[in-house]
């Protein structure tokens, strides 16, 4: 079987310095926010094109952090697509939030700005919920259009997310989605283009006092040094809690594993790039491929492409006669979050979000990783090709 995402070809890359760097921390019992957070932080935002970088628990705490630092909560809406991973739209009623879900682009499969403008003011018409912010979602790698859902948040005074869970590292002209967003999260789950040996997450930002209190909500609400200037507290500040934070503190030894990985990520993104390039050469006449916004690099997270929804010649036909063939793929997001039960009950933009409920039912995902070979994936063409062309 060829592997969906081959992490051991990455690991065997790495080598003995990835397992010097674990040996290290498992020597030093520096487990919790030892030196290698700071550094990685550090490197973070060097990559990220970001001033301030803070590493957590988890991509969904990533999210949530900067809703408590803007002090989002009951009677808010904060407005994302339907057409993502549950944890964009759980952060919201984690913190007593209502999520807006937004219909997505049927190209990029991104946040619609158009569907993002209507959605605003159909909340602002109804008066029940005051609209605060909006998460972007750079879907299976590619970078949403913020320009142009910059220029609505801005518009409507609201605050955006640019969540990268799938995305990290994915550019728009050159550069990263924090230019536009006032925040950029991501996700070092192990699949994840940038991905740990465990859980992590880590919140991007611009402002140093806002990156203050993410520091804060991150371990308990502890006293930063801006809370406690004028005032005299001669102990460890994590005693002094200011305000109700969490606990989303990063492993030293996820720190250590993604110093490692971030000296080969640039690369590993280029060679993602020729792997969607041989896909797109080989399937584009024959299936819809992924498009990527003009000026755009995605990192592609997965590679997903589009077949009808019709009897024996749509994805859940592939899928099987795929599998068959030793080719492994993915269904994401087989029902929109808008459509489960504990989600419905939530608003969604005028209309309904009618591309994303269409593509919920096309899209499947071919393996995508930095090292796949050609062999294979002329293997993995051939398949769908003969797939196409029999039905």
């Amino acid at each position: 079987m060829i592997p969906f995402i081959d992490l051991q070809a990455q690991r065997k890359r790495l080598g003995q310095p990835l397992e010097d760097a674990i040996l290290k921390v498992v020597r030093s019992g520096a487990y919790i926010m030892g030196p290698e957070i700071a550094e990685f932080e550090r490197q973070l935002c060097e990559f990220g094109q970001a001033p301030f970088a803070l590493s957590c628990g988890s991509g969904t705490e990533a999210l949530v952090l900067p809703l408590m630092a803007w002090g989002i909560g009951p009677g808010d809406a904060v407005f994302c697509p339907s057409f993502t991973f549950a944890a964009t739209a759980e952060a919201m009623p984690l913190v007593g939030a209502s999520p807006v879900f937004v219909d997505i682009d049927p190209e990029t499969y991104n946040l619609d700005p158009e569907s993002l403008q209507a959605a605003i003011e159909a909340v602002k018409r109804e008066g029940k919920l005051t609209p605060r912010a909006v998460i972007a979602v750079d879907l299976f790698g590619g970078p949403a259009d913020y320009p142009a859902i910059a220029r609505v948040c801005a518009k409507h005074g609201l605050k955006l997310i640019a969540d990268s869970a799938q995305g990290f590292g994915c550019t728009l002209d050159g550069r990263h989605p924090i230019a536009w967003a006032d925040v950029a999260t991501t996700s070092f789950f192990p699949a994840k283009p940038l991905g740990c040996y465990g859980d992590g997450g880590a919140v991007l930002s611009k402002d140093a006092r806002f990156h203050d209190l993410l520091v804060s909500l991150r371990v308990h609400g502890q006293a930063v040094k801006s809370d406690i200037e004028g005032r005299t507290f001669d102990h460890d500040p994590k005693y002094l809690n200011v305000r109700i934070g969490m606990n989303s503190r990063m492993d030293t030894i996820q720190a250590a594993v993604l110093i490692e990985k971030l000296k080969i990520f640039a690369d590993e993104i280029a060679a993602r790039n020729r792997v969607a390039d041989r896909y797109a050469a080989g399937l584009s006449d024959l299936v819809k491929t992924p498009t990527v916004l003009e000026g755009g690099v995605s990192v592609w997270a997965q590679y997903t492409i589009e077949l009808p929804d019709l009897p024996g010649k749509g994805r859940d036909d592939l899928g099987p006669q795929l599998r068959d063939q030793g080719v492994p793929t993915a269904v994401y997001y087989p029902i929109p979050i808008h459509k489960q039960g504990v989600y419905s009950v939530y608003p969604t933009a005028p209309g309904g979000l009618p591309v994303t409920e269409a593509k919920a039912g096309r899209v499947i995902s071919l393996p995508m990783h930095p090292y796949l070979g050609a062999d294979d994936q002329d293997q993995i063409i051939a398949a769908i090709c003969a797939f196409v062309k029999t039905n």
